[in-house]
């Protein structure tokens, strides 16, 4: 079974920041951070529910969690009706939690 993709507005703006904050650093290493986090939620494709559950009492919201260099990023997701899944929202591990 494969399931749909989809991003709210919020986790396409976090994408927007963590390419930005990255880009004044290092050009190569914002796209290579991108293509990253591109591939591992093209895994949430087939595999949604191997992700970990965010609360117990709602198998539906998870995380993944996207290694990149010495730390990486996270996603927030959760699986809903009709085989889709919504990121919504994507987040550097170092950071304190979502916004």
């Amino acid at each position: 079974m494969t399931f749909i993709v989809r991003f709210t507005p919020e986790a396409k703006e976090d994408l927007l920041r963590l390419y930005s904050f990255l880009i004044e650093q290092d050009l190569s290493a914002a796209d290579a951070a991108l293509d990253t986090i591109s591939k591992g939620i093209g895994f949430l494709r087939d595999f949604p529910f191997s992700c970990r559950k965010v609360l117990p009492e709602n198998p539906f919201l998870r995380e993944l969690l996207i290694p990149f260099g010495n730390s990486g990023y996270v996603a927030l997701f959760e699986i809903q009706e009709q085989r889709t899944v919504t990121i919504l929202a994507v987040r550097h591990q170092r950071e304190d939690d979502y916004y």
